[in-house]
């Protein structure tokens, strides 16, 4: 048997072929990279304040964008949505980040003795609500009581007096539901990763106070739905209106 020596000419060969075949590669990883963004993985940056303090100005998340396709958005949890146009004051900005609060079939209402809002008649404490030199954002302008509709979302922004959301249009329509919430289908997924910048990293979990919220139609945990107060009269204030 003989020994083939290898040539001058074969590792010319492999290096030649390498070359040919890089443009190949890269083609490969932008599409793979272009797949990702439009149906697994998407980047987002926050531009205005209306979720402060859990999501700053210029904070960068990572938003699933799988997750909704096998379930709908859940109570708690921070989601990206494309905005109604009532609700753009500039057309070019589109998307929107809030919290999810309340779902299709929840009856949701302001406030309890404690201010608080209540979702099937449980009380909720909201610690990510906004706050500045110890004073926090009213969990709701103004008291208000409403079931929302199938397939729709009441969105609020954790900086409720400086977030163009639901309870805002509720006030603007006059309590048209349907132009205060958005439909489950309006959204895009589910911000799951605050990433930027690195000193402010976290994930961004549902916070453990959706966790005694019962289902539509079923009794509060007291035994009984809770009352809320008495509501105001017409005219009561409105949240200033931001994304």
């Amino acid at each position: 048997m003989i020994d083939e020596q290898p040539t001058e000419e074969q590792p010319r060969k492999r290096q030649g072929s390498f070359w040919r075949e890089l443009p190949i590669l890269l083609g490969v990883a932008v599409l793979v990279a272009i797949l990702v963004r439009a149906f697994v993985v998407q980047t987002f940056y926050i531009p205005s304040g209306s979720m402060e303090h859990t999501l700053e100005r210029l904070d960068r998340v990572l938003v699933n964008k799988v997750v909704y396709h096998l379930r709908e958005p859940a109570r708690g949890e921070i989601i990206v949505f494309e905005a109604p146009l009532h609700w753009r004051s500039d057309p070019n900005e589109k998307d929107f980040i809030k919290r999810v609060i309340a779902v299709g079939g929840d009856h949701l209402a302001c406030c309890d003795p404690q201010q608080r809002l209540l979702i099937n008649g449980v009380p909720l404490d909201e610690p990510y609500i906004y706050s500045h030199n110890g004073v926090q954002d009213p969990a709701a302008p103004s008291h208000f009581e409403v079931v929302i509709p199938p397939g729709r979302l009441w969105v609020l922004g954790d900086h409720r007096s400086a977030s163009g959301d639901s309870m805002d249009h509720y006030q603007r329509s006059g309590g048209d539901l349907m132009a205060s919430t958005i439909s489950v289908d309006s959204v895009i997924g589910r911000a799951f990763l605050l990433f930027w910048p690195p000193s402010r990293a976290t994930w961004l979990s549902v916070p453990d106070t959706f966790d005694v919220v019962p289902e539509p139609g079923s009794v509060a945990s007291t035994g009984q739905p809770i009352e809320p107060v008495p509501a105001d009269p017409p005219g009561a204030l409105s949240a200033a209106p931001s994304g």
